[in-house]
């Protein structure tokens, strides 16, 4: 039992070894998949805001088909989504505004200030938003910069606007993230 000993130390040791080479190697991909979209400079949140939260939204983004005088255009009326915590649990909704609204009451409220197309042609571009106004007292009170990444969908057709369908609405999926950031 004793000459096993070493054998059963080699054994255990070189599992250990592989399994840290395999989540090394996975942890790599991962990452390596993050740093291949990175975030564009221009979308960059202030040096002195830090993360403080990141939600997953879900819903549509909603266009009113409108007239100029020389063409017709689904143009932005606003979104439409629910916001899930990274456990997928629930937690607010963002609307016309464009605003952000947690289930603790707290509100923001914002204004683009830089956008750059998505990695996806068809969907609709990544946004650094400046927080222009709060209401109540929560997790969003302290936000003052947020960015729209990794986008799905929601960009508006590029036909069916014409006379038959002014003034008619359209609802496109879509699915984004959104980063909040507060000062220090």
């Amino acid at each position: 039992m004793f000459n096993r000993t070493p054998e059963l130390v080699a054994a255990t040791l070189l599992a250990a070894a592989s399994a840290s080479l395999s989540f090394s190697s996975t942890a790599q991909q991962i990452s390596s998949s993050i740093t291949a979209q990175q975030i564009p400079q221009q979308l960059q949140p202030p040096a002195n805001e830090p993360l403080l939260l990141q939600v997953h939204a879900k819903g549509d983004q909603i266009y009113t088909c409108k007239s100029d005088t020389a063409q017709f255009t689904w143009t932005l009326k606003a979104p439409d989504a629910q916001l899930f915590d990274k456990d997928g649990k629930p937690f607010g909704k963002h609307f016309a505004g464009p605003s952000w609204e947690a289930n603790d009451g707290s509100r923001v409220t914002g204004k683009a200030v830089a956008n750059t197309p998505s990695p996806d042609a068809d969907s609709i571009p990544w946004l650094l938003v400046n927080v222009i106004s709060h209401d109540g007292s929560g997790v969003l009170s302290r936000v003052t910069t947020i960015q729209r990444l990794f986008t799905k969908g929601g960009k508006a057709p590029a036909t069916g606007c014409d006379a038959s369908h002014l003034g008619q609405e359209l609802r496109v999926p879509y699915s984004a993230a959104y980063l909040f950031y507060a000062p220090k």
